[in-house]
């Protein structure tokens, strides 16, 4: 078992066998597990750049395949496992693989829908595009022998061939009016040419060849330096350039004039599905709408009764006005702010053994956010760390602009993106035993998603929240999730404009502009997504109350999160049926 107990309380592996009972493997188990495992690794060889960042350790030295060939290969792949899973009889499989078998039949049934409209015209958002996503895996690629650097230089050389696809792609886009909207474009230049260095030294992606190769002899670390300068003189940087000339000059002209998916051909129909991909329920955006809708008034409810707690004298607008401008609230230096983050996780860390049954072996480290993309970006993520437990997970903070960045939020920031948040989740269903690879590394948004929010409010039980200030700064950041139903069916299914958008996040959330303009500008460009946060935090809220009523006094909120997560990302109606069933035995 390759995790890191906790004394005191059962395992995950013994709450799996309470869960999943073990049986005797059948052909139609053996069937199941070979067609699992021979699709991902066709997934994982297809998308390389894609498989690192979630954790794969394979193919290090290659990029994506953005072809045609490739497109209608995947769309094949899926079909022909949609048929073959039809052939396996769900009542000879063991529990443990009909849980495995509805995952992964949903995964196979929403991934393939998508596929038939033009979506993989729409290659960025404003979070960012293929040339960000391929630094940020080059940046966390292991630097230890040379097999190592060797794979990094040959991964740098296939950079310029992958963005060329990436190009074509958009270039089809602006032909057929699959472009992102012209508001939300102005600066996103700025992360393509922003990667381009005076000299190859001074690149981003010379970095591992800069440090001290000391496990290599001086010859060969001359020989590796001087073929990754060259790669990035003659590939990487002209690439760059390529690029952003492509994006100025064909791109932006062609942009989108409306900002919603509806706008585009088969664009609602498209909007609808994510909709149901994101929540992984059968739900639709008037539906959604209408929960943030009620979310909103329940969560402003309680912000009043914070106001009134510490005497503040004016209305809730006021209150929210006072913390976005008073200086108490925040810091001008980024390593006193990055100092903060780590003081909150490092007391998060502490906590843990008392809330959780085990907790991972893989650690997590704090990084800042790429300079180059930190303007546009969000106010922090989490890259995962590698399943082999080779790479560590990265909580990535953004110190950008900080007198937009209250410390008050960073509490449940901290919780979300690290601990008990992104990082245990996804590290705890990387290190499960016997998961198939498939459902170690896909990410299902509104589990994910579900638990960081989750874990916000469960940052209350843990004692993060020293002040009423920070209390308020986790009711934000709750409100701003709630938000996200209202403002993301707004945008794509209403008719709303961007103003509009803006404006209705700033009179609820007490976030502060730029970082309200900046999750606008995420929804616009990747619809559905923020629908994944609530409606997984309340099914998870809802599990945990049907729970502690069923069990009583035999409730263990750490067994209850073992249970939770000792299974993997699932889709919340697959969770419901499995807590529903734990629930029970446990009774």
């Amino acid at each position: 078992m390759n995790r890191t107990p906790i004394t005191g309380g059962c395992l995950v592996v013994c709450i799996l066998i309470s869960v999943l009972p073990a049986f005797a493997a059948s052909p139609a188990d053996e069937q199941l597990r070979e067609l699992m495992d021979r699709y991902w690794q066709a997934e994982m060889e297809a998308t390389p750049i894609a498989a690192n960042m979630f954790g794969s350790t394979a193919n290090r030295d290659r990029v994506d395949d953005f072809s045609d060939a490739a497109f209608e290969a995947r769309k094949k792949r899926m079909d022909d496992a949609l048929r073959e899973l039809e052939d396996i009889p769900t009542s000879a499989l063991t529990k443990a693989n009909v849980v495995n078998y509805k995952a992964f039949e949903w995964v196979l049934r929403h991934e393939r829908r998508t596929l038939d409209f033009d979506w993989r015209y729409i290659t960025f958002n404003t979070m960012g595009g293929m040339h960000t996503g391929f630094a940020q895996v080059v940046m966390a690629m292991p630097n230890r022998t040379e097999q190592d650097y060797r794979d990094l230089l040959k991964r740098l050389r296939a950079f310029g061939p992958m963005m060329d696809q990436v190009m074509a792609l958009e270039a089809r886009g602006a032909e057929t009016g699959w472009t992102q909207p012209c508001e939300v474009l102005d600066g996103y230049g700025d992360t393509i040419i922003d990667w381009v260095s005076e000299t190859p030294e001074e690149s981003a992606f010379y970095t591992w060849f800069a440090s001290p190769l000391t496990r290599l002899d001086e010859n060969l670390q001359r020989e590796l330096r001087s073929e990754a300068r060259t790669v990035i003189e003659t590939v990487v940087n002209p690439t760059l350039r390529r690029y952003h000339e492509f994006f100025e000059e064909n791109y932006l002209p062609f942009c989108r004039k409306q900002i919603g998916l509806s706008s585009v051909p088969d664009g609602r129909e498209l909007y609808d599905h994510f909709v149901r991909f994101y929540t992984s329920l059968e739900t639709d955006a008037d539906t959604a709408h209408e929960l943030g809708l009620r979310e909103v008034a329940r969560i402003e409810t309680e912000m009043t009764a914070i106001k009134e707690e510490v005497a503040f004298e004016g209305d809730l607008a006021a209150f929210r006005e006072f913390l976005r401008t008073d200086p108490q609230f925040y810091v001008d230096d980024a390593e006193e702010y990055m100092q903060i983050v780590a003081r909150i996780s490092k007391e998060a860390d502490r906590l843990m053994p008392a809330f959780f049954s085990e907790l991972p072996r893989n650690p997590y480290g704090i990084l800042r956010v790429p300079a180059q993309t930190a303007p546009k970006t969000t106010t922090a993520y989490y890259q995962p760390g590698a399943a082999d437990g080779t790479r560590a997970g990265a909580y990535f903070v953004n110190t950008y602009d900080l007198a937009s960045r209250p410390l008050y939020e960073l509490p449940a920031l901290s919780l979300h993106e690290a601990v008990p948040g992104h990082h245990h989740q996804i590290s705890i269903q990387q290190e499960i035993p016997d998961l198939p690879d498939f459902r170690r590394l896909y990410y299902i948004h509104a589990f994910g998603e579900g638990w960081g929010l989750y874990t916000e409010k469960l940052g209350i039980e843990m004692g993060i929240y020293k002040t009423p200030y920070e209390h308020f700064g986790r009711l934000i950041y709750e409100m701003w999730r709630a938000c996200r139903l209202v403002v993301d069916t707004g945008i794509h299914a209403k008719g709303w404009t961007r103003q509009r958008a803006i404006d209705y996040m700033m009179k609820h959330t007490g976030l502060t502009l730029l970082n309200v303009t900046a999750e606008v500008d995420r929804y616009i460009t990747y619809p559905g997504q923020a629908l994944a946060y609530k409606h997984g935090e309340l099914k998870i809220l809802e599990i945990r109350r049907r729970a502690e009523e069923a069990l009583g006094d035999r409730f263990s909120l750490r067994h209850f999160h073992s249970a939770l997560l000792g299974n993997g990302s699932l889709p919340l109606s697959v969770l419901d049926e499995l807590m529903t069933e734990w629930i029970d035995e446990q009774r």
